[in-house]
């Protein structure tokens, strides 16, 4: 573990769960890991989410299916009995609700591979997200902000570099007309029938729309 790291965990705002349950999943390897759902997987330049750099998904709202989009990339990345690499945690800063372990492990994700930030404020959260980022000692790290200047932006986008991990900022929709470093931009549109993603930002590709995202 990275000094960086190690004085992240001494903060008192970390939460860290506990708990031993089984899992299944392989975890990723090379630039991307697949998203578990083929038609967004189609869409993406790497047949999947980016690792090592940063992807924004921007939300009207909290709970729309964003964890639920996420999961299966997730669970491949943290699912395995061992650390891989080194690698051990899945970051969450300042999410809007707490996890909850009893439902990852269902999911296949051993809950003592959490790793909780949980502070209402900007700079702390930007702080603790480059430190987890940085450290490469996060498979997956998921950053949920509103407002952030874009200096603090490519600080975030470096540090994902730096670590390799999966990197995700979740953002109000509202930022769309906003520049963004972000590699991957997509938006989430909930729908009658489900999920709606749009992808208006993505390397060496063209706007795209995936209607109802979370079907095989």
């Amino acid at each position: 573990m990275t000094a960086s790291l190690d004085a992240l965990l001494k903060r008192a705002a970390i939460w860290r769960a506990r708990g031993a349950f089984p899992a299944s999943a392989a975890p990723a390897t090379g630039t991307a890991v697949e998203s578990g759902w083929p038609r967004l997987d189609a869409c993406l330049p790497d047949g999947g989410w980016p690792l090592g750099t940063l992807v924004e998904l921007l939300l009207p709202e909290a709970g729309v299916g964003e964890l639920s989009l996420l999961m299966p990339a997730l669970r491949l990345l943290a699912g395995s009995g061992a650390a891989v690499g080194g690698r051990r945690w899945l970051a969450w800063i300042a999410p809007p609700h707490l996890p909850y372990p009893p439902a990852f492990a269902q999911s296949g994700i051993r809950p003592e591979r959490l790793l909780l930030v949980a502070t209402g404020h900007t700079r702390e959260r930007l702080w603790a997200a480059e430190q987890a980022l940085r450290s490469g000692s996060c498979v997956a790290v998921l950053i949920w902000l509103d407002a952030a200047d874009d200096r603090w932006l490519r600080r975030l986008k470096l540090a994902a570099e730096a670590g390799g991990a999966l990197a995700v900022l979740f953002r109000p929709s509202n930022r769309e007309a906003h520049a963004s470093p972000a590699t991957l931009r997509l938006a989430l549109e909930p729908t009658p029938a489900g999920l709606d993603l749009r992808v208006f930002k993505s390397r060496g590709r063209g706007p795209q729309r995936i209607r109802d995202a979370l079907t095989s």
